[in-house]
């Protein structure tokens, strides 16, 4: 029985995807599945500002797909948005500050429907979260999870529209964001009844030392039928990670992000 760790890479299997948006280019991805099993959900990430460190690397999202297919049986979506770049690539385009994303978005709803991947959430983080918003009501998607929410981009159309689809929001909010703390984001998000926001204590907008608390909280809320919380020791075979490979992201990289 070994303990999971940072860098603790478990089986799953785990290929490189390309995604096509309507507009015409092509997306670096990864999808990672339980390695002998079908999933029983499905997560799709977006990441946090690609202007400021944000890729499908984000050390939240790798997380997820190093552990997630193992201990929860959930299909991990990750993709670079137009332009952004790290180990897995760079994608094609560049940063369209929220609007061109609308295709990055779609492009991987679709890849999920096509490839008949269950109970499909998407899992925002950051500027992440104001994709969600503005362009996660697909039919096929179930709900979203909002991690550290800025509501930068998104507007109260946005919410209202959410609000109206019923469609379950769960948003978790850092004690100490530095953009949006848990008692305005209950006012903020008090416009969507089914809206669900979690406080994590001494939690900050980068999740640093929070990853298990994040996690548990994605899969309770995606995959309720798993036991809470993960485990945090694997008995079989498990590889490390060279974290030193991966330029994860840092309160540095926010320093200069417009509040």
């Amino acid at each position: 029985m070994a303990t999971i760790r940072g860098n603790s890479v478990l089986p799953a299997r785990r290929e490189p995807i390309t995604l096509h948006t309507a507009d015409g280019l092509e997306l670096v991805g990864e999808l990672a599945t339980p390695a002998d099993s079908d999933p029983i959900a499905t997560m799709v990430c977006l990441h946090p500002l690609p202007t400021h460190g944000g890729m499908m690397d984000s050390h939240l999202f790798r997380k997820a797909s190093y552990r997630l297919p193992a201990l929860a049986r959930i299909a991990v979506l990750r993709f670079n948005s137009r332009g952004t770049s790290s180990l897995q690539g760079t994608s094609d385009g560049s940063f369209d500050a929220g609007v061109g994303e609308r295709h990055d978005v779609a492009a991987a709803i679709e890849y999920a429907e096509f490839a008949d991947l269950p109970r499909v959430w998407l899992v925002g983080w950051s500027f992440g979260t104001d994709l969600a918003l503005m362009y996660g009501l697909d039919p096929s998607v179930e709900g979203a999870v909002l991690l550290s929410p800025p509501l930068r981009f998104s507007k109260e159309q946005d919410l209202q529209a959410w609000a109206d689809s019923g469609k379950p929001l769960k948003v978790i909010v850092p004690e100490f964001d530095d953009y949006l703390r848990p008692g305005p984001a209950r006012e903020r998000f008090a416009v969507v009844p089914q809206a669900e926001v979690v406080a994590v204590d001494a939690g900050k907008h980068l999740w640093v030392g929070h990853s298990e608390r994040v996690l548990d909280e994605i899969v309770a809320r995606i995959a309720p039928e798993v036991p809470a919380p993960l485990p945090h020791e694997w008995d079989g075979p498990i590889q490390k990670a060279d974290s030193s490979a991966y330029a994860d992201l840092t309160t540095a990289a926010f320093k200069d992000l417009p509040r």
